[in-house]
């Protein structure tokens, strides 16, 4: 099942304010690096939290330098793409400083944005700092919170704060169950995610530019595609690593992955023209790792000749060994052309991700695998399995009871006979391994 969107809080500040300090103070462990070197645009880093019950998500930013050339460009740069990608934002200020010119000129743009905003007075480590802290009321946030990042003092009536700004999320693990299903348009910029969608939808949904990076925020869309309405959901490219993108490629991959993880199926668009590229796999593994069901779709196939498909056979042949199981569409969004093959491949691949075989089937199976095929020796012993259940579907998800560890490329063979004999088209299958612990004399 998939999972809600957390709301995204966004910590902004100058530098050596104590952001990072104040993130691992609110999520409750040491993972954000304090590090600031003025002049540099950081790395920006999301960290999963919880208070009171509640889950959201903070994203460490970068601080601004006050001596920095062009600082109210950077302020802008920096600021409007922190806030408007947050659900709040959370101002830090260093109380025993006061309030700089950076500081105003970033409140100028926090009140812009329309976001919700928490003024944190940070550095309050006693009571005659508090009183220091009032004089943030000038910044026009309403209230300064005094909170100690480092010792902990009045966190938890700022945590408090920030869980009034955000928005509710529903009780329900996704409200949306039962509803239209959610499908995922992902992929590298510029190889016609929106294209796809507007060609689904019959109409310009989605802004389409030659220009890459032209979609940022996750567009939502109900399309009614082969008399059956669905919920297509059209993200950014992800050109970079996440850890390693800069600007608003940061926060579209952020988004990006939030949005493979309320899919229930991917379908990746590669720019067919093209080779397969690192990002290609990157976005598989992404989708592997969340456990979604996923078509792959070549686009652009009206670019591609003769010798551009003789390679592309043999880079996906190569390239996309672990992924063969997945359903793959040779189309052109800008035309139309094989577009109606789209849904049978997504029905396909839903079919697949929702299967589930009984246990005793399964264990009749597992029987007759390893009679014909038993596991290699391996220092004078050879692991068996002993029993077998499959403990949920969406992805399809294995225990295997053995008499000792399973070698990768035995559990590989595994999983090779499931697909022979369920099927399994388009879902990653999970295999968990529960080894019998020998019993001591």
């Amino acid at each position: 099942m998939a999972e809600l969107a957390l709301p995204v809080v966004a910590v902004v500040g100058r530098p050596n304010v104590g952001k990072s300090t104040l993130v691992n103070r609110m999520i409750g462990r040491r993972e954000a690096v304090v590090e600031d070197r003025p002049g540099v645009t950081r790395d920006r880093v999301s960290y999963d939290a919880d208070w009171n019950g509640r889950a959201f998500t903070v994203v460490d930013t970068g601080g601004w330098d006050p001596d920095a050339r062009g600082l109210a460009a950077q302020i802008a740069g920096q600021a409007e793409l922190a806030v408007s990608l947050a659900d709040a934002v959370l101002f830090v200020v260093d109380a025993t400083v006061g309030i700089t010119d950076a500081d105003e000129a970033v409140v100028q743009i926090l009140r812009k944005s329309g976001r919700p905003v928490v003024l944190a007075a940070n550095k309050v480590d006693d009571a005659r700092t508090e009183a220091e802290a009032y004089g943030l009321w000038n910044l026009g946030l309403g209230e300064p919170i005094p909170v100690s990042a480092l010792h902990g003092r009045g966190s938890g009536d700022l945590l408090d704060a920030v869980l009034a700004a955000l928005p509710e999320a529903p009780e329900q693990s996704y409200a949306e169950v039962g509803g239209p299903r959610r499908i995922a348009i992902i992929g590298r910029p510029n190889v016609g995610k929106s294209s796809l969608l507007n060609r689904l939808a019959g109409e310009d949904r989605a802004v389409v530019d030659d220009a890459s990076g032209t979609t940022v925020d996750p567009v939502d869309e109900l399309v009614d595609f082969g008399g059956e309405v669905w919920r297509f959901i059209d993200t950014a490219g992800i050109r970079k690593r996440v850890k390693t993108a800069s600007g608003h490629e940061y926060y579209a991959s952020l988004r990006t992955s939030t949005a493979i993880e309320r899919a229930e199926l991917c379908i990746l668009v590669v720019d067919g023209s093209q080779s397969i590229s690192e990002q290609d796999l990157r976005i598989i593994q992404l989708v592997r790792e969340a456990g979604r069901a996923l078509v792959i779709v070549f686009n652009k196939w009206d670019l591609v000749d003769e010798e551009r498909r003789f390679y592309l056979e043999r880079e996906y042949e190569r390239e996309l060994v672990q992924v063969q199981w997945a359903p793959r569409v040779n189309l052109t969004a800008r035309t139309g052309w094989h577009v109606d093959r789209l849904l049978p491949a997504m029905s396909k691949a839903l079919s697949g991700w929702e299967t589930r075989v009984g246990t005793g089937a399964l264990n009749s199976f597992l029987g007759r695998l390893v009679a014909e095929h038993p596991h290699p020796v391996r220092g004078g012993r050879q692991p068996k399995i002993l029993f077998g259940t499959q403990v949920q579907s969406a992805p399809p998800t294995f225990v295997l009871f053995t008499s000792g560890k399973l070698d990768a490329g035995y559990l590989r063979y595994v999983e090779r006979k499931l697909r022979e004999e369920w099927g399994f088209v388009g879902t990653p299958i999970n295999l968990t391994v529960k080894a019998r612990e020998k019993r001591k004399r």
